[in-house]
């Protein structure tokens, strides 16, 4: 795992940098006071294209031809890129979904916005089966009874549907209730007794359109649905893991789709948990087996990861995201861990995963928080986004990733997923 480049975060957003998308030769990355674009023709030296400074977190993002998405998980006083904080209490605050041009790279045009219930905190890009619409399947939680947008018990994700050609006519299409039942009540505890998010929504969906299928990482719940119509997600299984489980983060599928690999995010990503005292099965990935055929699949756990080296009690350290990295016949994931630094394992054996790479820089100075948000392999390198540092490269040089060099794709956003070799 050799480092080739890192640029520092600059003015005007000096703020966290968040999750990453790619196109052709660019990187897109979310930052709470907006977004980068860098071009990376030469991995080795990637540089700045431009800078969209438009506050609120926590600016998730995704990419769709001309189409830059952005989730604001923060209330605003409206939908603008000049708005101020403002709180959730008053009915005219705005949190939701933003849409860009970005047809020229140099200067990224902000073209509409959709306010969604409790905001966006993440959202998933679903191509439409027309290839006329896109959708996007936004997930929200932390409802509360003094936010008029943001009502008890919540239980849902907001669905907004965006004409490609019209992206100005986005629109709220509808905001399906997942969890009619309420999901998981949770579990009273503390990081190092062990606790359970009580759901009260989805905190990150992972989507494999070729396979109409859907992953839900949703706080107290790991959930398998069906999405043929685009528009209606059918709950295929529901899992949970009170025992280990403290807050379904995210979803990553195999390449195959046979496998799910979910990540409990212990501690919200500011503690201290790769530990010995916190141990192996906390703060890190549920490894599942999707068993079965069509409506009777089930998701069988077999495993868990998480990295084997023992961070100091002032490195937030927790399982993260990540993405597949290409290579036939293997099930291998590059992995952000905060300050425990960026992990490659091998979950090929879904009872038996390993770790065969890693890189990290170390605590941060003076017991600060941070480290790496977002660690994804985009046509032959790792890029990772690092809260507090800025941008890095990482050139993997290993015989049992060498192969993932040669696959090439033109657009990579890792919450929707593709099979490598059917584009």
């Amino acid at each position: 795992m050799v480092p080739v480049a890192h640029l520092d975060k600059q003015a005007p957003l000096s703020s966290t940098q968040t999750d990453i998308a790619f196109q052709d030769n660019y990187a897109f990355v979310g930052n709470y006071d907006g977004f980068v674009i860098y071009d990376i023709r030469n991995p080795k030296k990637p540089t700045i294209k431009s800078q969209v400074l438009c506050p609120g977190s926590q600016n998730d993002i995704s990419v769709y031809g001309n189409l830059l998405f952005l989730s604001t998980d923060s209330s605003r006083s409206d939908n603008s890129c000049s708005s101020v904080s403002q709180s959730a209490t008053i009915k005219e605050s705005w949190e939701g979904i933003k849409v860009f041009d970005i047809s020229d790279k140099k200067a990224p045009k902000y073209v509409a916005a959709v306010e969604t219930a409790c905001g966006s905190h993440t959202h998933t890009l679903v191509p439409g089966k027309n290839k006329k619409d896109v959708y996007l399947y936004v997930s929200s939680y932390s409802p509360n009874a003094t936010f008029p947008d943001c009502q008890p018990p919540h239980d849902k994700i907001s669905i907004v549907k965006v004409p490609v050609k019209n992206p100005a006519a986005a629109s709220l299409l509808k905001a399906p209730v997942l969890f009619p039942d309420g999901g998981n009540p949770g579990r009273s505890g503390t990081i190092e007794t062990g606790y359970t998010s009580a759901t009260s929504g989805c905190h990150d969906i992972t989507v494999y359109p070729q396979l109409d299928l859907a992953a839900g990482a949703c706080m107290g719940d790991g959930v398998l649905w069906d999405i043929t119509d685009r528009e209606n997600l059918v709950e295929i299984n529901r899992v949970q893991d009170d025992k280990n489980f403290a807050f379904w983060h995210s979803a990553t599928f195999n390449n195959s789709g046979t496998k799910v690999v979910f990540t409990d995010e212990l501690g919200g990503g500011g503690a201290a948990t790769c530990n010995e005292k916190i141990g192996p099965t906390r703060g890190a990935n549920g490894i599942y087996d999707i068993v079965g055929k069509g409506k009777d699949r089930k998701l069988v756990f077999k495993s868990y990861y998480k990295i084997p080296r023992m961070q100091g009690d002032t490195e937030n350290c927790v399982a993260h995201n990540g993405s597949l990295i290409p290579v036939p016949g293997k099930d291998i994931m590059v992995q952000s861990w905060y300050q425990g630094g960026v992990s490659v394992w091998d979950f090929t054996n879904s009872a038996k995963p390993r770790e065969i790479g890693f890189f990290e820089r170390g605590p941060m100075p003076n017991g600060a928080g941070g480290g790496t948000w977002s660690t994804y392999w985009y046509n032959g390198y790792i890029y990772s986004s690092e809260m507090g540092r800025g941008f890095d490269v990482i050139d993997m040089r290993d015989p049992r990733t060498f192969v993932a060099k040669l696959f090439r794709t033109d657009e990579l956003n890792v919450q929707t997923q593709g099979n490598f070799y059917r584009g």
